[in-house]
């Protein structure tokens, strides 16, 4: 049975408000239970419980998204932020990490960038329900410098790609290839070549090869 998340969407601006609900909504797995348009409205909803996740504007009318995240935090809400604005400075960035929100994501972005998002927040909360965890799991929640993220990324490569590709291979019982990992994270297909071939060599997946009637082998990576 597939689990179900309720998503309130909260922005000041009713139309971005109503594109990022239908957005939601057209992911599996998540409905949106209401639309709110300031901070007031959005903790009174909260307070009501029944809610697994916030997709949360930052700059409201009467409240900033991240304060209200801080006075979620201080009346023990069980509830998820992602916080959604177009401030794009690190010091935002780090401020909403501490603050407790689990995902950052720029304005303007498009519905294939939120749908990984929520496919993302829906493996982890997957993850986090399954009981007891390995350390290489725990790291990859909390990134906490395990072995899949120490690994030492040269120029053009980039921590976020590399920990999406390894949640994604080794999640699954049978090897990929390069085509499939691109389909499922969104990355190009030479992205996902480029970032495959470097863990490999960096002993984070196993190769294997798989020939078909072409006689050119299939490169498949699986996570050791």
């Amino acid at each position: 049975m597939t689990t179900m998340f309720n998503v309130l969407v909260v922005d000041d601006d009713f139309y971005v408000a109503k594109i990022n609900s239908r957005y939601v909504s057209a992911v599996p797995g998540f409905r949106v239970v209401g639309e709110m348009h300031s901070a007031g409205d959005a903790f009174s909803a909260l307070e009501q419980g029944g809610i697994d996740l916030v997709l949360l504007d930052h700059y409201l009318p009467d409240e900033n998204g991240l304060s209200l995240t801080r006075r979620l935090r201080e009346l023990g809400r069980d509830i998820d932020v992602i916080m959604v604005t177009a401030e794009r400075s690190s010091a935002s960035v780090h401020e909403a990490m501490r603050a407790g929100v689990l995902q950052y994501l720029v304005k303007p972005f498009t519905f294939e960038v939120l749908r990984r998002k929520l496919e993302a927040y829906s493996r982890l909360r997957g993850t986090l329900g399954t009981g007891r965890l390995d350390q290489e799991r725990i790291d990859r929640i909390v990134g906490g410098g395990g072995p899949q993220t120490a690994l030492s990324l040269p120029k053009g490569y980039n921590n976020r790609t590399v920990e999406l590709i390894m949640e994604l291979v080794s999640r699954t019982e049978h090897p990929l290839s390069a085509h499939t990992v691109a389909d499922r994270t969104g990355v190009s297909r030479s992205t996902a070549q480029r970032y495959l071939k470097h863990l490999e060599e960096n002993g984070k997946l196993q190769l294997t090869l798989r020939y078909g009637d072409s006689g050119r082998p299939e490169h498949l990576y699986q996570g050791k």
